[in-house]
């Protein structure tokens, strides 16, 4: 896909965006259960830009948090991030905003809040999770069925990430509808 001159600044705002919500701290939902707010960023590129260009900006951002900007929650970045027990994440927002724009492409007829939901918990949650548990299971050598249950949590956060979302993708179509054409 050919990028146009406007997808640029486009791609640009929710790479910073996205690093912007890392700044926030996290919030404990549950004790001991903290989460951030970089997910919210990674489901709203994949539903404005669409899967190609809100990967793009995905990949962008982590390819600065590669070459050591400390741009993830908490001040981290560099390569030991992505050899860390969370990289399987950071691999599963590629998928994720990838997933988000196409089901949202694939799903026209439905109401925008609906197909956006579906799209959310989908991309921002499932595709997230998979690599995310699939890979801290194997470097930590823990069955898969125990790390998923470890994350179970972590669904309180991300199920209000996903109704957040919606919000603001419903609220960015009303004040301006051209933000979300491709």
């Amino acid at each position: 896909m050919k990028l146009e001159l406007r997808d640029y600044p486009r791609i640009a705002i929710f790479v910073g965006l996205i690093a912007a919500l890392g700044l926030l701290p996290a919030v404990n939902i549950l004790p001991g259960v903290p989460v951030t707010a970089q997910t919210l960023g990674v489901m709203l590129a994949g539903a404005v830009l669409g899967s190609y260009r809100g990967t793009l900006a995905i990949f962008i951002f982590e390819v600065l948090v590669l070459a050591g900007l400390p741009l993830l929650a908490g001040g981290r970045g560099g390569v030991a991030v992505f050899a860390g027990p969370t990289a399987g994440y950071l691999i599963g927002w590629l998928i994720g905003a990838w997933v988000i724009g196409a089901v949202i492409a694939a799903l026209p007829k439905l109401p925008l809040a609906v197909s956006s939901a579906i799209a959310f918990v989908l991309g921002g949650i499932v595709a997230v999770y998979v690599p995310g548990i699939l890979w801290f299971a194997y470097l930590n050598k823990f069955p898969v069925l125990a790390v998923a249950q470890g994350n179970l949590p972590f669904l309180v956060g991300d199920s209000i990430k996903v109704v957040i979302s919606v919000i603001v993708l419903l609220a960015l179509k009303a004040a301006y509808p051209k933000a979300l054409t491709k």
